[in-house]
């Protein structure tokens, strides 16, 4: 993956947690199951983290 495919991938990401942010915060406010969106919200987190290293490995090369 090139550092385009990465930043692309990062924003995509990005974007995805905002949207589930606020799902949770509409489900959580019904009293709804919010487990499931956690999950997802976690998973995210975790492939930024990765992504940003790749990143971080592209821009020294």
């Amino acid at each position: 993956m090139n550092k385009a495919d990465v930043e692309y991938n990062i924003q995509d990401m990005k974007a995805d947690y905002v949207r589930l942010q606020n799902d949770l915060e509409k489900l959580e406010s019904v009293g709804g199951n919010i487990s499931p969106l956690q999950k997802q919200l976690d998973d995210i987190e975790l492939e930024l983290k990765t992504l940003y290293k790749q990143l971080d490995e592209l821009k020294k090369d």
